[in-house]
C-alpha cells in the first residue's frame, strides 16, 4: 500500500539519514526568511548549513540509493519483482507517523544549537535570547510529540505489554528533550531579568549534541546487543562519520563557551530565594538531573557489559519528579521580585488542602504506596494551581494560557504514570479452548481463531464480568526475521484499560493434558493485564502539547 510505500523511505538506515536531511533542508528554507528579516542570517544560516552539509555527507557515505546488488553482493540476478518486503514489524500506521515527527523534532533542534553558535561567534547574546524561543518551542513540542507517538504505538500495537521500557532508543530521544525543556525556562528567564546567560548558551549547545549523541547511540551499532531496535550493522564509515561529528561538535562548542565566557557575565545578582527566576532555575536543574541519571543508565553497556533494569531509571526518577511538580506549582504563585513566603504559602493553602484531601480518599481507598502517594499529591497540587490560576488569567488573555495548560498536562500525565507503573495487575494464563478461566478477576473464555488473508491469526477471546460483557482480538503473525510478532488488543474504560496480549499456543500434547487418549483443544497462552488511570497519561499527553502550540502561537506572533 501507498503509506507503507512512503514509510519504507526511513525506515532502515540510509533511508532515515535521507529523511532527516529533507527535515533539514525545509526547515533551513524557513529559517532563511526568518534569519533575513531580523539581520542574523549570515551567521545563523552558516552554521545550520554546515549541519546540513555533514548529514548530506552521511548520506553521500551510506547512499540509500545503491543497487541490490552492491548492498548484498550474494543477491540473486533475479530477485522477487516487489522486493521483500517492509519488515512485517514496521506493517503499521504509526510507521507513517512517528518517525517522520520524530525526525522533524530531531532537526529542528540544530536551530537553537546554530543561534548559540552564532550568538558566541559574533559575541551577540541577542541572537539566542531574542530569536530561538519559539524555534525551541516549536523543536520540544514535536519532539515531545514523537516520543510519546512512539510509546502509545508499543502500548498498542507492538506488544511489548506497556507504552515503555526504558530502551536506549526511547531514552535517547527523551534526554535532549529533558535539556530543551530546560531551556525553555531559563530563556524565559533570561528575557525577563538578563540572567542565565552563559547557562542558555550552554543548555542549546548541548540539546543538539545530545541529539547527535542519541544518532551515535542508536546508528553506529554500539548499543546492538542493549536495545531491541537499534540498528547493529550501519558500517565503520557511518560509524567514524557519527563519532568524528559527535567529537567536532563537542570540541567547538566548548571552545566557544571557553572564549565568551568572560564577555557574557549576567547582571548583578538579586538577593532571595524566593523568585521566580530561581524557581525557573531550580526547575531547569531537576530536569537536567534527570537527564545525566538516564544518560548515565544508557550510556553504561557502552563502558561495560552492565545494563540498567527499568527499576533503576523507576527509583531515581520519582524524587526528581516530585521536586518538578512542586515547582511547576509554586513557581505561578512568585514574582520576579523578592516577596514575602509567609504570603506565598498561604496562597497555596487552598490547593494544597485540595491535593491532601485526594490523596487521604485514596488512602482510604487502599493506597498504600508512600512514593507513589507522594507524587500523585505534587502533582495534584501542580495540577489545581495551573487550573485556579489559569481560570483567572483567561479573564485578562487567553493566549498566554501556554504554560499553565502545558503545566496542567505534565502533572495529569504524572498521575497516569504512577498510577500505571505501580498499581497495574498481571497475568500469565492458558486459556483452553471453550473453557472459562477466571482472569484478573475475569471470566475469559478462548473461542477460537480465524486466519486472515495475509496470514495473520486473529484470536477471539470473551471476556465477562459483573456489568460488562466485551471480546477482545489479540494476533499473531506467523514467522520472519523478527520471528513470531505479537499485536495485543485492548478494552478501554474511563479508568482502566484491560490488556491481552498473545504469547503462544499449546497443543494438549504439549501441556500432557488429554482424555481417553485423545489429545485436548488446543490453548492459548495470554499476558493479561489492568492498567488503571492509563487515559490520564495520554489525555495528560494532549493537553500538554495544547499547551505547546498555544505559546508557539504566541511567541510566534511577537
Amino acid at each position: 500500500p501507498v503509506h507503507y510505500l512512503l514509510s519504507s523511505f526511513y525506515a532502515g538506515q540510509e533511508g532515515s539519514f535521507l529523511f532527516w536531511a529533507l527535515c533539514s533542508g525545509i526547515i533551513g528554507l524557513l529559517l532563511y526568511r526568518y534569519t533575513k528579516k531580523r539581520g542574523i542570517e549570515s551567521p545563523v544560516m552558516a552554521v545550520f548549513m554546515t549541519v546540513e552539509a555533514f548529514f548530506i555527507l552521511l548520506v553521500v557515505v551510506r547512499s540509500p540509493f545503491r543497487s541490490l546488488w552492491e548492498m548484498f553482493p550474494g543477491a540473486p540476478a533475479s530477485p522477487p519483482p516487489d522486493g521483500r518486503g517492509l519488515n512485517p514489524l514496521l506493517q503499521n500506521i504509526w510507521m507513517v507517523i512517528h518517525p517522520p515527527i520524530l525526525f522533524l523534532g530531531f532537526a529542528a533542534m540544530a536551530v537553537p544549537f546554530s543561534m548559540s553558535v552564532a550568538g558566541l561567534w559574533k559575541k551577540n547574546a541577542a541572537i539566542l535570547s531574542e530569536h530561538a524561543f519559539p524555534w525551541l518551542l516549536f523543536s520540544v513540542a514535536v519532539l515531545g510529540l514523537g516520543i510519546m507517538l512512539g510509546a502509545y504505538w508499543a502500548y498498542g500495537v507492538l506488544g511489548w505489554g506497556g507504552y515503555w521500557g526504558w530502551d536506549p532508543v526511547e531514552n535517547s530521544s527523551l534526554v535532549p528533550w529533558l535539556v530543551g525543556i530546560g531551556l525553555l525556562h531559563t530563556l524565559l528567564a533570561q528575557r525577563r531579568t538578563n540572567a542565565y546567560i552563559r547557562t542558555n548558551f550552554a543548555l542549546a549547545l548541548v540539546s543538539f549534541l545530545l541529539v547527535l549523541y542519541s544518532t551515535f547511540l542508536t546508528r553506529s551499532g554500539v548499543l546492538g546487543d542493549a536495545s531491541v531496535h537499534a540498528f547493529t550493522d550501519p558500517g565503520a564509515q557511518i560509524y567514524w562519520l557519527l563519532l568524528g561529528g559527535l567529537v567536532a561538535v563537542t570540541a567547538v562548542s566548548a571552545a566557544l563557551l571557553v572564549l565568551r565566557s568572560r564577555l557574557f557575565r549576567p547582571d548583578e545578582k538579586r538577593g532571595g530565594l524566593l523568585t521566580r527566576e530561581t524557581m525557573l532555575g531550580g526547575g531547569t536543574i531537576a530536569l537536567l538531573l534527570s537527564a545525566t541519571v538516564i544518560l548515565f543508565g544508557t550510556s553504561l553497556p557502552i563502558l561495560s557489559k552492565t545494563r540498567v533494569e527499568p527499576s533503576f531509571y523507576d527509583a531515581t526518577n520519582l524524587p526528581i519528579a516530585v521536586i518538578i511538580t512542586i515547582l511547576i506549582g509554586y513557581s505561578l504563585f512568585m514574582q520576579w521580585e523578592v516577596q514575602d513566603g509567609l504570603y506565598t504559602f498561604r496562597r497555596s493553602l487552598t490547593s494544597l488542602g485540595a491535593a491532601a484531601l485526594s490523596c487521604i480518599i485514596l488512602l482510604f481507598a487502599g493506597v498504600r504506596d508512600a512514593g507513589a502517594l507522594l507524587l500523585i499529591f505534587t502533582s495534584l497540587f501542580a495540577l489545581f494551581v495551573n487550573v485556579r490560576i489559569g481560570a483567572g488569567a483567561a479573564r485578562a488573555d487567553w493566549r498566554s494560557l501556554g504554560g499553565k495548560i502545558a503545566h496542567a498536562g505534565i502533572a495529569l500525565f504524572l498521575i497516569g504514570v504512577i498510577a500505571t507503573g505501580r498499581f497495574s495487575s498481571k497475568e500469565h494464563v492458558s486459556l483452553p479452548q471453550y473453557t472459562p478461566r477466571t482472569v484478573l478477576g475475569r471470566s475469559m473464555t478462548y473461542t477460537g481463531y480465524t486466519q486472515r488473508p495475509d496470514g495473520k491469526i486473529v484470536f477471539n477471546i470473551s471476556v465477562v464480568s459483573p456489568g460488562e460483557s466485551f471480546s477482545l482480538s489479540p494476533v499473531m503473525s506467523p514467522g520472519s526475521d523478527q520471528g513470531v510478532l505479537r499485536t495485543p488488543d485492548i478494552a478501554s474504560f474511563l479508568v482502566r484499560d484491560i490488556y491481552v496480549s498473545p504469547v503462544g499456543v499449546e497443543t494438549a500434547e504439549a501441556t500432557g493434558a488429554s482424555t481417553n487418549g485423545v489429545a485436548g483443544p488446543e490453548s492459548l497462552v495470554i499476558d493479561a493485564s489492568v492498567k488503571p488511570c492509563i487515559n490520564l497519561l495520554w489525555g495528560g499527553t494532549v493537553v500538554m502539547m495544547a499547551g505547546f502550540l498555544l505559546a508557539f502561537v504566541k511567541r510566534s506572533k511577537e
